[in-house]
Parts: structure tokens; sequence; C-alpha cells
């Protein structure tokens, strides 16, 4: 997909290949199609497509085919939900049209991502996380699977939260989802948990067969929870997604997490090799967070500017 974005030149891309030799040309706009023509996942084509097309000559559309809801993978609903409103607060917008949704091991679902270019991406400061005061989210059953399903999940769900938080309402909407937006048949939920500062954390878990409803709900609700423990302003599952727009913002860009994933450690190592971004990871040293396992993320973006605007 990233080849053909930029009319560049890929070989040993193949199954069973050691070495990779990618050598991009100028980024274009336009129409992308990209199909992984099983249940690989839409929202990692989206993670690897959208910081190249932010730095494109015009607006880009973004024909994304495969699955939706993935294992191994962000949900798109996690995408649309956590991952669209904290990205855009480096400077840009997007649009994400969910067509059809799809399962494993089918896919067959599709999204279309639009957006426009940008100048430069302004860096973030995501350190203050605020108190919860909003829990929600969606328990979605799609194909043959009974209604019910969704439902069970859901009160599983919040059931295992009201032991942890008592004062909030949680407001989790079981899903039937219509016939001709969903391809193949599948169930899940995603939970979010919103700040009064704006910080979005989420939890969430997929159906596979001979797992009960509840088991499902509660994974997601236990998933949420963890992350609300550790004292960070961004969930595990953000953490590492933010990483490239740091390195490529212009000037200082600051996160508060929970411990660093290894999938972070990762992607600092190539931002840091590929772009010459400087990451520092330290210890929080709030009062607040002296029990907890919390970290701030730093780094001293390359202001990458795009050189068509």
């Amino acid at each position: 997909m990233i080849r053909d974005l930029c009319d560049g030149q890929l070989e040993g891309a193949e199954i069973g290949s050691t070495e990779i030799t990618f050598t991009p040309e100028k980024i274009k706009g336009g129409v992308h199609t990209a199909d992984t023509k099983t249940a690989g996942s839409v929202c990692l084509l989206m993670q690897v497509s959208m910081p190249c097309v932010l730095f494109a000559a015009c607006p880009s559309e973004l024909r994304l085919k495969g699955g939706t809801n993935a294992e191994m993978a962000p949900q798109i609903d996690y995408t649309a939900m956590v991952f669209k409103p904290i990205v855009e607060k480096f400077g840009f917008t997007f649009n994400c049209d969910i067509k059809m949704r799809g399962y494993y091991p089918k896919g067959g679902g599709e999204v279309i991502v639009r957006m426009s270019p940008v100048k430069q991406l302004s860096p973030i400061n995501l350190t203050d996380r605020g108190c919860v005061t909003k829990i929600y989210g969606r328990a979605f059953v799609a194909g043959v699977l009974p209604f019910k399903v969704a439902k069970d999940m859901a009160a599983a769900a919040v059931r295992c939260i009201r032991k942890e938080i008592r004062d909030l309402y949680v407001n989790i909407q079981p899903v039937q989802e219509p016939k001709d937006q969903a391809f193949g048949n599948g169930n899940g939920i995603i939970i979010i948990a919103e700040t009064s500062t704006g910080c979005l954390f989420a939890g969430s878990s997929l159906g596979k067969r001979g797992v009960n409803a509840d088991k499902v709900g509660i994974e997601a609700a236990e998933m949420l929870l963890a992350n609300l423990r550790h004292g960070g302003a961004v969930d595990e599952y953000l953490q590492d997604q933010l990483i490239i727009f740091m390195a490529l913002a212009s000037g200082i860009s600051r996160i508060k997490t929970g411990p660093v994933t290894l999938h972070t450690q990762t992607a600092i190592h190539f931002a840091e090799q590929l772009a010459k971004a400087k990451f520092t990871v330290k210890k929080s040293e709030d009062e607040e967070d002296a029990s907890k396992d919390t970290y701030i993320i730093e780094c001293q973006g390359i202001g990458m500017t795009n050189p068509n605007l």
C-alpha cells in the first residue's frame, strides 16, 4: 500500500522473504485502494498510511478492505472513538466512513478514510488525566448471532465496572449490526471512559467460538479498569500509535502513560533511527503517581514540513 501511495520501488515483499528493500518516491494524494483479502485489519492499513498521506500534495481517499473488528489490532470503533479525537490534536482532521463491517475469518469489511494534507504537525501535551466523567460503549452482534449475546456482554461488563466505579452511570448499548452493513458473523464489545480533561481510555474484546458472552464483556471491562488504574493520560493501546506523529511534529510533545509497552519501545526505536527524532522516557515525578507505574514519554519532533504546500 505504501509503495503505491508514493510510486515507490519495493523488492522482497513476499512470504518467506528475510529482507525488504523499499525506495519511496513522492507521496501522492487521490484515491487509493488496499484490500487484505482476509480479515487482516483495515485499522493497521490506516495506521501505516495516515502519516504518509498527511504529507501528500492533495487530499486523499483511502478505500481499505478487510477486517474491521479483528484480533491483534485496534477495532474500528477504537480507531473512530479513541484514536481519532486524540490524534487530531496534532492539528489535522480525518473522516472515517464505515461502509461494511468484517470479522474473522471472512473479512469483507470496508472503511473509507478521507483526509487533507497539512503543512506541519503541531506537538501535543497529554499529561493531565483529570477524573473520569463518563463511561459508555457498544456491545455488538452481527450475522446469525442472537441479540441476547449483545445484551449479555453489555450486562456482564456493567456489573464488572460497578464493582470498582460506583458513582457513574455506565451506558453500554447492545447493537444488532444491520444486515447490509456487516459481512459474516461476529460479536464484540468496546467500552470507553472519558475524563474531565478530554482523555479517552478503552477496553475491548471480541467473541470467539465457544467463549460465553459474559466472559467477553468482563474481559473488556477488566481491560478498561486496568487502564484507569495506572494514572496515565493515554491507554496502553494508544501510546504506540502516537509515537510516529510525535516524531514528525514541530516542537516538544509529552504523553503520560502507564507501563511502556514493547510496541511503544519498538515505535520509538524506529522513529529515532528513521526520522532522527529524540525521545526520552522517564518515571513520572508527580506526587499522585508516586505509588503507580507511570511514565512521561517526551519527544523533540523533527518538524517535518510538507514540500507540496
